[in-house]
């Protein structure tokens, strides 16, 4: 192939007695950078951004808010993985896109939870497990939640078996 080497200092791996520079010389990063980083928690810092954001914010933005050391690419990475998520939205400004929060931070909980009870296949065995685990408090504030849903929804007295 030829002499190039891309990504290495020149004499590196090649050189006797030389051992081929880590990931930290060659600034990748590697498995310390994934540690201290997962996809989950880089999408939560990137939603928590744009819900600092005065607007709309490109990507540009957000990787400045969210410091140095994240590739431009890898914060369009996560926004791409959030819009098809549905937890964000984008508009169109000339090339590039404008990120906003699809909802406010109770309703990505809410997105992410009806998110995981559709990809179960027994929805009765995750919702009675759910519910087991809710405090007392916690309990009554979704009785109370479910009673008034029924009395808004139309058709109410049919829902309730009356």
């Amino acid at each position: 192939m030829g002499g190039k080497s891309f990504g290495r200092p020149p004499g590196g791996a090649g050189k006797p007695g030389r051992a081929a520079p880590g990931p930290q010389e060659c600034g990748g990063g590697g498995p310390e950078r994934a540690r201290r980083r997962g996809q989950g928690q880089l999408e939560a810092q990137v939603l928590a951004a744009l819900h600092r954001a005065p607007g709309p914010a490109g990507a540009a933005w957000v990787q400045e808010r969210l410091g140095g050391d994240l590739a431009y690419t890898t914060v369009m990475t996560i926004l791409s993985r959030l819009h098809a998520k549905q937890a964000v939205t984008r508009e169109r400004s000339g090339r590039a896109y404008l990120w906003s929060p699809a909802a406010d931070e109770a309703g990505l909980a809410a997105l992410r939870m009806r998110r995981v009870l559709d990809g179960e296949p027994d929805r009765d065995a995750v919702l009675t497990s759910f519910v087991s685990t809710l405090s007392a408090q916690d309990e009554q504030l979704l009785r109370a939640l479910l009673d008034r849903a029924a009395d808004e929804a139309p058709g109410t007295d049919e829902a309730r078996g009356g």
